[in-house]
């Protein structure tokens, strides 16, 4: 590489995000759906905060995981959506350089903690239907902070090296992030030099850490589905089976989508440019929405209590 090609964006003020290459003329038309699934995230995830708080007989473990999830899920699609939507309407493409590292920290921050959740509701699942009379003495409430302050703790440490690293090397190959947001590989895309430690560390999150965290819930899944063959009848299985389905569909929405779109953006190169950005956005977006939808249909306390004010009404 020349030198003229390597001091023109040597540390930028700005990053320029491009939001879907080639597909700018249906931007307000992306906008739309885009919108529509972040206003419902926010209300969705608020809705199922609301009901817990309001309602006494929620307030127990179970419900204080979805607490979390909710939380945590309003935060993830924060830290994208309302920069991807003034892309999108208002053509707003700067990004102040530690703004975007800001958004980088946060979103994958807030990823390694969602996964610790599923990690830990999938433990919960395990002594509800494995040791069912010891879960109130094993899962307390008390416990549920403790375990929710690891989480968050491990989430915001452990992405420390990240943001550290990737704030070192210097950005001279360009200023142009051909994404709507400010993700790791990204960003570490555009500097100069070796930056193999980069990758490697976003690798070692992803196996050795969310990677652990899918073997756990896998390993509990497994005690689970044993405990749950050796009920006598089979109205029993699949009343208890019904009490992990809406945990199982976060899971699969969340973990394998996740995993391919990691590998994909590290080791595909013929995949075209705004067909990635543009998966990338649904992937990122629809967790937060779907969360939501899932736990209030599928749960019952949830779903009565959202219901009650209709039927109230109608009667």
């Amino acid at each position: 590489m020349s030198d003229s090609n390597t001091t023109d964006f040597t540390n930028p003020s700005v990053f320029i995000l491009l939001g879907i290459p080639g597909l700018e003329p249906v931007y307000v038309w992306i906008s739309i759906p885009s919108c529509i699934i972040y206003t419902i995230a926010v209300l969705g995830n608020f809705t199922i905060l609301f009901i817990v708080k309001m309602e006494p007989s929620l307030h127990e473990p179970m419900y204080y995981f979805l607490c979390m999830l909710a939380i945590t899920d309003l935060f993830m699609s924060t830290c994208l959506m309302p920069k991807m939507l003034s892309i999108f309407w208002f053509n707003s493409r700067e990004i102040n350089f530690h703004a975007c590292f800001a958004q980088l920290y946060f979103f994958h921050c807030f990823s390694v903690i969602e996964s610790g959740i599923f990690m830990v509701m999938a433990f919960d699942r395990y002594v509800a239907i494995c040791h069912p009379l010891r879960h109130t003495t094993i899962v307390t409430n008390l416990m549920v902070g403790k375990i929710g302050l690891a989480i968050l703790l491990r989430g915001t440490i452990i992405e420390l090296p990240t943001i550290l690293l990737a704030r070192q090397w210097h950005y001279c190959r360009t200023n142009i992030i051909p994404q709507p947001y400010c993700v790791h590989i990204a960003v570490v895309k555009l500097a100069c030099g070796d930056t193999r430690v980069s990758s490697h560390y976003g690798l070692f999150l992803l196996f050795c850490v969310m990677g652990l965290d899918a073997i756990f819930i896998v390993v509990s899944y497994t005690q689970i589905l044993r405990a749950i063959f050796s009920l006598p009848t089979k109205d029993a299985r699949l009343k208890t089976f019904g009490t992990c389905i809406s945990h199982l569909c976060s899971i699969i929405v969340f973990y394998i989508p996740g995993l391919f779109l990691s590998l994909t953006s590290r080791f595909d190169q013929k995949m075209p440019q705004y067909f990635h950005a543009l998966i990338n956005n649904v992937y990122y977006s629809m967790p937060a929405m779907l969360n939501p939808i899932i736990y209030g249909l599928r749960t019952k306390q949830i779903r009565d209590r959202l219901l009650h004010p209709f039927i109230h009404n109608g009667t």
